[in-house]
């Protein structure tokens, strides 16, 4: 379509009132509609190729290059290998953690504290209200998984406590 075409066209959009317009052709799709926004979409059309019946067939394209693997980096340790037989403690519910009663109060546990079963190690809040988690075995607390005030997901790890 040249652009003398297109100008017509779009004349003809101003003069009779219409609102939008879509032309198809087979290398193309044209709509225009009223308020600024033109679209165009190109439809490539595959194209037989010619060749000769007596053309040997191309010679298969060379194989790339072999690339070189680089060396595979440590991985950072896992849970376990952090502290071996360790319980994780996760969360019960979807919410934000904090590890304190009050922005004041000094957190409920801390990395090296020794818990009871049953002892309060942070709160989740979950729509206004502010859950308890306790702790499920004694033990010594190895690891916080979680910062203070940030969003949890059900089943995410909180807590690694070694069992005494």
């Amino acid at each position: 379509m040249t652009a003398k075409e297109l100008k017509q066209i779009l004349q003809a959009l101003v003069e009779y009132g219409v609102n939008e317009l879509t032309l198809e052709t087979p290398d193309y799709k044209l709509t225009v509609r009223r308020g600024g926004e033109v679209q165009v979409v190109a439809v490539p059309q595959p194209a037989p190729l010619p060749q000769p019946l007596s053309a040997a067939p191309p010679p298969p394209a060379p194989a790339p290059a072999p690339v070189p693997l680089e060396a595979p980096q440590a991985a950072p340790p896992a849970k376990e290998e952090e502290c071996a037989g360790c319980v994780e403690v996760r969360a019960p519910i979807v919410g934000t953690f904090y590890r304190a009663p009050a922005p004041d109060a000094p957190p409920y546990v801390k990395e090296g504290d020794r818990v009871e079963k049953g002892q309060v190690l942070c709160i989740i809040e979950a729509m206004k209200l502010m859950n308890e988690i306790e702790s499920e075995v004694s033990g010594i607390v190895k690891k916080i998984l979680v910062q203070n005030g940030e969003p949890v997901e059900y089943g995410q790890p909180l807590f690694l406590i070694q069992p005494v």
